[in-house]
């Protein structure tokens, strides 16, 4: 083992980065993390913390001008852009100070190093620093996570244009008029719904039938017909064949059906995915298995070299904080002390965080169809859940999917205000194997938005409760009161 400069080199300090580091440090490891530009990754930088923050100063606006709604006056908002976008700069900063500097990372032990780091066979990389000096370290395992970047499609004239991706979105200092997007995604949807919100134009282009064409249709079309009302526009089953750009003006053309359409604006966001960031990494030196998508990875986080791992975005496989760090936190365990950890993929939320948000987790019910699998589906309103009454944001709804009499949970999603958070607790039942019925036997405090999950899995107690069975019951104990309405099985009690 002494052979190796290190146990462990972490190549990327994004958010897989920065857990890889931190827990291979926390067993022992003498470990390196190495960075190309700044500690904290995409998450920090170029998407998590600057839209979160954006789409908060977005909602205030639009709340404020909707105050009729809260027993207020409607009101005009004056507002300075640059002045909100000087803050969504100053909350990086503070999230970067605060959790990502070298310097909490090197009180662990980990050595942090910045350059750009390249393999020259499997045991060794080179780092090339910006003075122009090149250093060499070798270690006994290797941990890849060097994330994703903006995936730019081959348009014709698009790289002749000044466009945006989320890389460069959060540096302007004008708001644009009329921003234009290509891609009804996660990243296009939520800024599709800020820009708007702060008054701009914005018109979106997808190649789908809708947007966030990998969550349930049914709880999509709330969420899109909410931005809708808000004015975004809309052009679906679009293929753009071209994007022109003529004295600040851009005009993305693009045909739906047989017909075609040329719409302008003085902005353009590319919101069309992301592709993994390998080229630099010279893989062909150790012979790990990778493609456009990303790097090859077992359950485990192991490439097809046994020392090597990769997690996160540079895998191709999910795209989200979250998973980067769960991947990691199975990666370094698998490859420093052996535990044959194994990436939760059954287990996976997903939150596009936009008013109201949108929440999954587990199966669909169009996935349960198609894969035969028997379930009963149960819905709840946010308009039965008495906080959404008290602030009047009742749009929304909870859906359930999960087996009839055990009542497992196979899946759940929702829509509406905190939608993330009560999927955070289906995700906890559904990882311990919490049935409907525990839920539904959980004291929740009133009156919490969390309650709306409890009041969910209550249907499943409805949903099994038969005409027949409380007819028994008023039989054996001699009750006199009425026998309920079975003949509607999706009332909501």
């Amino acid at each position: 083992m002494s052979k190796y400069d290190y146990d462990m080199i972490v190549i990327g300090g994004g958010a897989a980065g920065l857990t890889g580091s931190g827990i291979a440090a926390n067993l022992g490891a003498k470990t390196m993390m190495v960075e190309k530009e700044r500690l904290g990754g995409d998450c920090t930088w170029t998407g998590c913390i600057p839209s979160k923050a954006l789409l908060k100063s977005a909602r205030l606006v639009r709340q404020l001008k909707e105050g009729s709604r809260y027993g207020l006056k409607d009101q005009e908002v004056s507002f300075d852009f640059p002045e909100i976008m000087d803050h969504v700069r100053k909350t990086i900063q503070e999230v970067y100070e605060d959790a990502d500097r070298p310097e909490i990372f090197e009180e662990m032990g980990i050595t942090v190093t910045h350059g750009k780091a390249k393999f020259k066979d499997p045991h060794t990389i080179l780092i090339e620093k910006k003075d122009g000096i090149t250093e060499t370290y070798s270690s006994r395992y290797f941990l890849i996570a060097t994330g994703a970047r903006a995936f730019i499609p081959p348009i014709p004239g698009l790289n002749d244009t000044n466009y945006l991706t989320s890389h460069s979105l959060f540096e302007i200092k004008e708001q644009p008029d009329h921003l234009l997007i290509i891609g009804g995604g996660p990243i296009g949807t939520e800024m599709a719904q800020s820009f708007r919100s702060l008054g701009s134009e914005v018109t979106v282009v997808d190649a789908g039938s809708g947007i966030l064409h990998k969550e349930d249709p049914e709880m999509v079309n709330i969420l899109q017909d909410r931005l809708i009302r808000q004015g975004v526009k809309y052009h679906f089953n679009a293929e753009v064949h071209e994007v022109t750009e003529r004295e600040g003006e851009l005009t993305v053309h693009f045909d739906c059906g047989d017909t075609e359409f040329e719409i302008k604006g003085d902005a353009l966001l590319v919101a069309t995915g992301r592709t993994a960031n390998t080229a630099s990494l010279e893989l062909e030196n150790t012979g790990v298995i990778y493609t456009a998508k990303g790097v090859h990875v077992d359950d485990s986080c192991r490439t097809n070299v046994s020392h090597i791992f990769a997690s996160g975005d540079v895998t191709g496989e999910y795209q989200f904080t979250h998973m980067s760090e769960h991947m990691s936190k199975v990666a370094v365990t698998r490859a420093l002390i052996k535990i044959p950890m194994k990436i939760d993929r059954d287990h996976v939320p997903r939150v596009t965080f936009t008013d109201p948000e949108l929440a999954q987790i587990g199966a669909s019910e169009e996935e349960l169809k198609k894969k035969g699998i028997s379930h009963e589906v149960y819905r709840f309103p946010y308009s039965k859940i008495d906080r959404a009454l008290a602030e009047n944001d009742t749009e929304g709804m909870i859906k359930v999917m999960a087996k009839k009499l055990s009542g497992n949970i196979l899946g759940a999603t929702a829509v509406g205000p905190h939608a993330g958070e009560i999927i955070s607790e289906y995700a906890l039942a559904m990882k311990n194997g919490v049935s409907m019925r525990s839920l539904a036997d959980t004291i929740h405090p009133y009156p919490s938005w969390g309650l709306g999950a409890r009041r969910a899995a209550d249907q499943w107690y409805i949903r099994n409760q038969s005409e027949w069975s409380v007819k028994w019951i008023k039989r054996i104990f001699g009750y006199r009161g009425d026998v309920p309405d079975f003949s509607d099985p999706n009332r909501i009690v």
